[in-house]
């Protein structure tokens, strides 16, 4: 019997405790329904260590019984954001829903325990930092994003690097790997008498090769995974209204190293009804065609310190006022990115501090265009810095920003992060900012045989001096 790994727990999460007995990691066949467009079916061979991975899958994802919630205090976005990061280090797999529960203080504790870290169940703010470092790192990995379909309209985060291909369907949208190790396809499903019911059966039936090991139904959803050949799947499925939308992925079991923790992911992250009631879902916004952020200047020679994830997928970087610049180095665990432009004498650099103490901050930026009348001042705000969350989170465009200490010298860089919350009925953005400490910026800009400067123009207008307005145009 092969083991379930992260999809069953997924599901075991989702269900109450009574529920769970309807549950088979072994059963019949299936496949996404004839209306979908199949998957073509390619049998590769497993990757090597797959028994020693499935001993690790089934001792780190044994299910806990859900407990009530027992963290009303910190933010639901931080709450979600803290499973989000769960699931991506593979050690969470159940529903996303910023409930921490026993089944969320399990899976720190498993996060602690494999780090040889005390195992408490709660994080310190070094153990969230490396906690979100890894999950940034896995999502940079795989091109992590939230797409909304427009063939079914639902909203699927996606594993772009792993599935750069698409095309359309009969009835959605598929995007695959070159040689199809990697395939997840939408579906939608109206015509009429359509049931949940009957569409659950008929992919069920199809193919003979499919080899199910979980197969959950129930009034508004189903889940299906297993094997079909060699490979691993999972289908995701609702109905509203008549109309059945849904997911499915297939990959090869070579893949599953990184793809098992993904599929946890995309099952929270899927929004086949985007905008009506749900539980709560966490997942980054599609990048929009043109982003604004702000970047520092970190040295006389043109070379300027911003937000990876703002560079990220640029066509075309624009240094507002000096224009088009070159991004020379990246560092994906921090998100930190170095760019550099050319004949621009009157540069300012950054004066570093030492590592930031304390609560109290002051944040520099250049906020979006849009929420000031199409200007490019330079702000600040008050916030304060509660691990390495900060609060409140700045206006978009603040991304990149500067977080100077009293004498004006660099004591971190603002992180702004918007992911969509679906819950209650209603589908809204929430922003989530995080600080880069100074130690890990110089690391950072060493490793690139920069030094930035210790001594220089120290105060207020110097610290707003050395930013400027970076502008990526995406295609």
């Amino acid at each position: 019997m092969r083991a379930v790994g992260a999809v069953l727990v997924l599901l075991l999460a989702v269900l109450p405790a009574g529920a769970r007995g309807d549950i088979s990691p072994t059963g019949a066949t299936a496949k996404p329904a004839a209306q979908t467009g199949k998957f073509r079916s390619q049998a590769t061979t497993g990757g090597e260590g797959a028994t020693r991975l499935a001993a690790a899958a089934a001792r780190k994802r044994a299910p806990t019984p859900p407990g009530p919630a027992r963290d009303t205090t910190t933010p639901l976005a931080d709450r979600l954001a803290l499973q989000f990061d769960l699931a991506w280090s593979g050690d969470y797999n159940g529903l996303v829903n910023g409930e921490v529960n026993d089944k969320t203080t399990a899976a720190i504790k498993t996060f602690q325990h494999d780090r040889k870290f005390k195992e408490t169940g709660v994080l310190n703010p070094q153990e969230r930092a490396l906690l979100a470092a890894a999950a940034k790192a896995m999502q940079a990995q795989v091109g992590w994003s939230l797409v909304d379909d427009p063939v079914t309209g639902a909203r699927i985060g996606l594993p772009s690097k792993q599935v750069p291909n698409n095309s359309q369907t009969k009835n959605g949208t598929r995007w695959s790997s070159a040689q199809g190790q990697v395939q997840v396809e939408t579906f939608k499903i109206r015509e009429p008498g359509t049931t949940l019911a009957a569409v659950y059966e008929q992919q069920k039936r199809e193919p003979a090769t499919r080899k199910l090991e979980v197969n959950f139904l129930r009034p508004d959803f189903f889940i299906l995974s297993g094997m079909q050949n060699l490979k691993k799947f999972y289908v995701r499925a609702e109905i509203r209204d008549g109309e059945v939308r849904g997911m499915a992925v297939l990959y090869d079991q070579a893949a599953e190293t990184i793809m098992d923790p993904v599929v946890v992911v995309m099952s929270s992250a899927f929004t086949p009804f985007p905008g009506v009631s749900g539980v709560a879902l966490v997942g980054p916004i599609a990048k929009r065609k043109v982003e604004y952020g702000t970047g520092i200047v970190v040295s006389t020679a043109g070379h300027i310190l911003t937000d990876r994830q703002l560079t990220e997928g640029c066509n075309v970087i624009v240094v507002s006022g000096y224009g088009d610049a070159h991004r020379q180095a990246e560092d994906t665990a921090a998100d930190l990115a170095l760019l550099r432009i050319y004949g621009a004498p009157d540069l300012v650099p950054a004066t570093f501090g030492e590592a930031f103490k304390g609560s109290d901050l002051t944040l520099l930026g250049i906020a979006d265009p849009q929420s000031q009348g199409g200007g490019s001042a330079i702000s600040a705000m008050a916030a304060k810095a509660r691990g390495e969350t900060v609060e409140p989170a700045p206006q978009l465009g603040f991304s990149g920003g500067a977080a100077p200490d009293g004498q004006g010298r660099l004591v971190g860089m603002v992180e702004l992060r918007t992911t969509a919350v679906a819950n209650a009925g209603a589908t809204s953005p929430q922003a989530r900012a995080t600080l880069v400490p100074a130690p890990t910026i110089r690391a950072f800009l060493d490793a690139q045989r920069l030094t930035p400067a210790a001594a220089g123009r120290l105060g207020a207008d110097a610290a707003r001096a050395s930013l400027v307005r970076v502008i990526c145009v995406r295609k």
